[in-house]
């Protein structure tokens, strides 16, 4: 190895330990179909955050915090949504999207804004469902192809057709919850990893109930076939 290509290699070794290292905070949007449960949006949030390193590990959808016919009527009170490992690993990865610190800020602001504890938890099965939820947060991330009021009682192909609008933007997943987990990096090690503040206890998602026929159809049924 000639000299100049060992100062060479060196100033490169120096750039790399001079700069920090960078780490941001993925969002992934997720559905759930039928099975255990009924149709249910939700998102994750893991990684870093690049201005502290401080590891991130999350998820929260939005829910009616009771099922009864009031669901059907108009507005009922709502809670945050926080899925279980078991409950993620059989729902489906739709696409994840890399934040900025202050995009993750933002969605965080989300979270506190729609939970019942420090803003307005009130949901509305034709307003203000887990579809509208997650379409907040793709709003604030500066998504477009939001709008499909035919598509907001189902999760699956709402969050498909806003992966197809947004392809170039950000990363299509179409992934099983499993092998999605089993594709995830561990997190570095930095303390306890930020996660979501102790809520009520985990509960399935509320249901959305398939609506009699005599029903609007504003309260059409959300089962995503």
């Amino acid at each position: 190895m000639t000299k100049s290509l060992r100062l060479l290699l060196a100033f490169a070794l120096w750039i790399g330990w001079a700069l920090p290292a960078q780490a941001a905070v993925t969002i992934t949007f997720w559905s759930h179909e039928l099975g255990n449960s009924f149709p249910h949006a939700f998102f994750s949030l893991r990684g870093t955050v690049d201005a502290t390193g401080q590891p991130v590990d999350a998820n929260y959808g939005f829910t009616a915090k009771s099922v009864s016919p009031a669901i059907l009527m108009g507005t009922v009170p709502g809670r945050l949504d926080i899925s279980k490992p078991f409950y993620i690993s059989t729902s489906d990865a739709q696409f994840s999207y890399v934040m900025t610190d202050a995009q993750y800020g933002d969605i965080l602001a989300l979270v506190a804004a729609w939970d019942d504890k420090t803003g307005d938890g009130h949901y509305n099965l034709n307003r203000r469902n887990c579809v509208h939820f997650v379409q907040e947060a793709a709003r604030r991330l500066g998504l477009v192809g939001l709008d499909h009021p035919e598509l907001m009682k189902k999760p699956r192909s709402y969050l498909k057709a806003v992966a197809s609008a947004n392809a170039d933007r950000v990363t299509v997943l179409g992934m099983s919850g499993k092998a999605y987990l089993a594709s995830l990096l561990p997190l570095p090690a930095f303390g306890a990893p930020i996660g979501q503040v102790p809520l009520a206890p985990a509960v399935p998602p509320a249901p959305v109930p398939a609506v009699p026929s005599s029903a609007t159809s504003s309260t059409t049924s959300r089962i995503d076939s």
